[in-house]
């Protein structure tokens, strides 16, 4: 019954008639700008929502959620890049590009799960969506960290003495290549426009009179689920451009973006009920966290750090395949889990 009510869910439905749209060719095309002031306006809501709540939250929760998001934001890319590079398919600049994305969170992946959540009647705490903030920048670090190390490997062997006594002289990075201007990146990951929405709009949130508050709820809340069909309309279209590189990223890499999310989601799962003691829902939209994977912060951030990785390859997997999977298939999985972990 879950996954059907998911499946059937307006703003589900939405994202399968944007597929449907492109698949068929139709001439409709969103103005350019539309998707950016969409995905401000949402941040900005849940931002504004979540603050509100957070003002009357217990601090000491607060913090050990965003500690738990911290360790989550730099653990889950390891794992993914470990199990890319044992394939010995992927190279290990290209496991680095995609592993970061895995690490960061979807913030339209988030929204359909809390969706959902409203429409099966689950409530929720809202401790996660201080997780959603902070983990939108540590995976991006972390990557940054891993093509570094790949990149000193490759150096190391073309620098190592050859068979006629001789040695390979390389340049040393200057700070200008490739994996150069590592603060300056480092700060870009930080003050990435939907982590600066977004923590700011929980401050506005969280100190704003309740007065003021109420006169922003109909801005906020009525007029929510109709912005978030609009967004994943737009993102069907999207990810349905996206089917033809299938052929690219190949079946082992497909199956990737299949299992590292159920993998998150089960970490998250675990975190958010055993570890945070959230509620059904509240341990839900950790999972939901856990399972995600970027696809509006990190591609931007990679392609400019590490330009040397294919953006087919983590695009594709995480807009292409993951986020699809998640909104359609994953996040009734990850709400079973954590029923079947609170039951038990």
């Amino acid at each position: 019954m879950s996954s059907l009510s998911n499946l059937l869910l307006p703003a589900v439905l939405f994202f399968a008639l944007g597929v449907i749209a492109r698949l068929i060719k139709s001439d409709l095309r969103f103005p350019p700008d539309l998707a950016k002031v969409l995905s401000i306006y949402l941040l900005m809501a849940i931002g504004l929502h979540g603050g509100y709540e957070l003002a009357k939250a217990d601090l000491v929760i607060a913090m050990n959620s965003i500690m738990w998001a911290l360790i989550l934001g730099f653990t889950l890319p390891i794992i993914g890049y470990l199990a890319l590079v044992m394939t010995r398919k992927v190279s290990p600049l290209d496991a680095a590009a995609i592993s970061a994305h895995y690490g960061s969170v979807s913030a339209g992946t988030f929204l359909t799960a809390i969706a959902y959540l409203d429409n099966v009647g689950v409530t929720y705490e809202t401790y996660p969506l201080i997780m959603l903030a902070v983990m939108e920048s540590p995976a991006i670090v972390v990557g940054l960290i891993l093509a570094a190390k790949a990149r000193h490997s490759i150096a190391a062997r073309e620098t190592a003495p050859v068979s006629g006594g001789g040695a390979v002289i390389s340049t040393p990075d200057n700070g200008d290549g490739p994996g150069g201007k590592f603060s300056e990146l480092l700060r870009d990951a930080f003050t990435n426009g939907s982590v600066v929405i977004l923590i700011g709009s929980m401050v506005i949130g969280a100190i704003s009179t309740p007065s003021g508050m109420q006169q922003l709820f109909p801005f906020i809340d009525e007029i929510f689920m109709g912005v978030l069909c609009l967004f994943l309309f737009d993102m069907g279209m999207v990810a349905a451009r996206r089917i033809g590189d299938f052929r690219q990223v190949g079946w082992l890499l497909a199956l990737f973006g299949i299992v590292m999310p159920l993998v998150g989601g089960v970490v998250g799962a675990y975190v958010g009920h055993a570890i945070l003691g959230f509620s059904v829902g509240g341990a839900t939209l950790v999972a939901v966290l856990g399972a995600s994977a970027s696809y509006i912060a990190v591609p931007p951030a990679m392609r400019l750090a590490i330009p040397e990785a294919n953006p087919s390859f983590y695009l594709t997997l995480s807009l292409g395949i993951t986020f699809p999977f998640n909104v359609i298939v994953g996040i009734p999985i990850y709400h079973s889990l954590v029923q079947a972990m609170a039951a038990g």
